[in-house]
């Protein structure tokens, strides 16, 4: 089979792996936010290939984003030259049909057939594993092949803190790293943490005239994430700022932080009923924090001002039971029990009283779309960094800090202390309102919808 196919013995290849192709697919859905699951799916993967792709690689597409020179044969074309063979066409007329050179195809045939069963058999999938095997042409990285950069590079990143003196600072005792993100609120092991981009705008400045001294901070970031590279250890990727063991798609982080908040749900799609305050049952809410993930939510009408506070207790476990991954926010500000408290308070109220809610783009309502048919409100979500849009809310918190100060524990108040304190703000007169009390604006406003819908009976 060497002297038939002109190549040194190679490995049989079981099953042939899915092609380079479909793995370069893979990471233009990850460019466009999808997890490696999703994106795997998406291009006829399973789960698991994705999710080995994404890992082995350390989140990093590098080379598998730019496109194959037409200059070398595709799977297509392969897929191509199979069919022909089958129907008995010659190398020329393959040649001819497919516009490439005969020896192109010559060669194709003879050096990337299967070989099985002791006989040249060509098949497409066969071929294109053996063409991307044997055109892997894996370069030393410039971190290994040169120490002098590496200990240089491996000093600025993870090197010792020391005080003026030199004298090493030992810094906290840090848990042993198992491959994952930094630890969650834990100490961090103290090193110099000179990010990437320092360390190699730093070489211009040390070695002006050493041109081997020159590396990219991407060829450092790639030395850290992806396996294989060898020049990095893994672990020191916990020296970053970050301490992220995979690097992130930007699409993707973004997707994560406000994958709740939609178009549909943007505050600009609010009714103008809301914005003018003519119309009462707009409501505004948020959570004002206090110590030890402590939280109490807080509602407030936009034309009487009047106010509800949601109790959120701590859940059974909470500080005892282990954190679960995805599992319940046993703090008690989770999504769920926020959802639950809004919908326990909020369906209290008449329905002419539940038209919309407009919140903060925080996580803890991230349930909105089963809030709206538990409880019919429409439900917006706030422009980022715009608590102006919310101003009545924002207002009202301020006011609340008086009674709950940052800084302290508000797991402490039960229910009921909560109603007393809503109950003394809803008794205090406003300037806008003319002087009345938001309790009174809304009864009032009670009064004129009891009276109309008997007008409407009658």
């Amino acid at each position: 089979m060497t002297e038939l196919t002109g190549r040194s013995p190679m490995k049989s290849p079981g099953k042939p792996s899915l092609r380079r192709d479909t793995e370069r697919s893979f990471w233009y859905e990850i460019g466009k936010g999808l997890t490696s699951e999703e994106a795997a799916v998406a291009v006829g993967a399973s789960p698991a290939a994705g999710s080995r792709w994404f890992r082995d690689r350390g989140g990093m597409p590098t080379f598998l984003r730019v496109p194959v020179s037409g200059r070398f044969l595709s799977f297509e074309e392969r897929e191509d030259i199979a069919l022909l063979r089958a129907q008995g066409a010659g190398v020329r007329e393959i040649a001819r049909r497919l516009c490439r050179h005969p020896s192109t195809v010559s060669r194709e045939l003879r050096r990337n057939a299967a070989t099985r069963g002791g006989r040249l058999e060509y098949r497409a999938s066969v071929a294109q594993w053996k063409a991307e095997l044997m055109a892997q042409r894996p370069k030393t990285a410039k971190l290994v092949e040169n120490d002098r950069l590496r200990e240089y590079v491996q000093e600025r990143l993870a090197g010792d803190v020391r005080r003026p003196d030199g004298t090493q600072v030992a810094g906290p005792s840090t848990p042993r790293w198992k491959g994952r993100n930094k630890p969650h609120r834990q100490d961090r092991r103290w090193a110099t943490a000179w990010s990437p981009e320092q360390i190699a705008g730093r070489l211009r400045a040390d070695f002006p005239d050493d041109d081997s001294m020159r590396i990219s901070h991407e060829a450092i970031y790639q030395a850290l994430y992806i396996q294989g590279r060898g020049a990095l250890k893994r672990e020191l990727v916990g020296c970053l700022r970050t301490g992220r063991a995979l690097r992130v798609p930007r699409a993707r982080a973004r997707r994560r932080v406000n994958g709740h908040v939609t178009p549909e749900v943007m505050i600009s799609e609010r009714p103008a009923e809301a914005e003018d305050r003519a119309v009462p049952g707009h409501w505004e809410g948020d959570l004002i924090i206090g110590t030890g993930k402590s939280a109490i939510g807080t509602l407030v009408e936009r034309t009487t001002r009047f106010t509800m506070l949601l109790h959120l207790p701590r859940m059974e476990g909470f500080g005892v039971e282990p954190r679960v991954k995805n599992g319940p926010a046993l703090a008690g500000l989770g999504a769920e029990a926020v959802r639950d408290a809004i919908a326990a308070t909020i369906t209290t109220l008449p329905e002419q009283l539940r038209r919309s809610l407009t919140w903060d783009r925080g996580k803890e309502l991230a349930q909105h779309a089963q809030l709206r048919v538990d409880t019919g409100l429409e439900i917006y979500f706030a422009d980022p960094h715009s608590p102006w849009q919310r101003g009545t809310n924002e207002n009202t918190n301020g006011l609340l800090r008086q009674y709950f100060p940052k800084g302290t524990d508000l797991s402490r108040w039960q229910s009921d202390d909560l109603e007393a304190i809503a109950l003394a703000l809803n008794s205090r007169p406003r300037k806008t309102l003319g002087w009345k009390t938001p309790a009174e604006a809304l009864n009032e406003h009670l009064l004129s919808l009891q009276v109309a819908g008997v007008a409407t009976t009658d």
